[in-house]
């Protein structure tokens, strides 16, 4: 059974920037097309951005494009999503998720928050 933990969650300033990471255990995730959710309170989780299983095709929500890059290194069982020019909007708990065929894993969640 696939395990996500996701870390580097925080405290920035508006503008800023964080890189989460999601490392896989149990299972490699080679075969796995990976993603990033967020939830704020009160709000319903939502996708941020997806990776197929290569790295070869990505996709993000309309709120991210330009700011957010999901990446994967599978030699390291590892998923990043880099946030740049981070806004408050962005405040939420960030979750990790992995799905093969229909099976979904998600991650406990790296906190973030985006505040001056």
């Amino acid at each position: 059974q696939l395990q996500l933990v996701e870390s580097g969650g925080g405290l920035v300033q508006p503008g800023g920037s964080l890189r989460l990471s999601c490392v896989a255990s149990g299972e490699t995730l080679d075969y796995y097309a990976v993603g990033w959710f967020r939830q704020a309170p009160g709000k319903e989780r939502e996708g941020v951005a997806c990776v197929t299983n290569s790295g070869g095709n990505t996709g993000y929500s309309d709120s991210v494009k330009g700011r957010f890059t999901i990446s994967r290194d599978n030699a390291k069982n590892t998923v990043y999503l880099q946030m740049n020019s981070l806004k408050p909007e962005d405040t939420a708990v960030y979750y990790c998720n992995a799905r093969k065929i229909v099976t979904t894993y998600w991650g406990q969640g790296t906190q973030v928050t985006v505040s001056s």
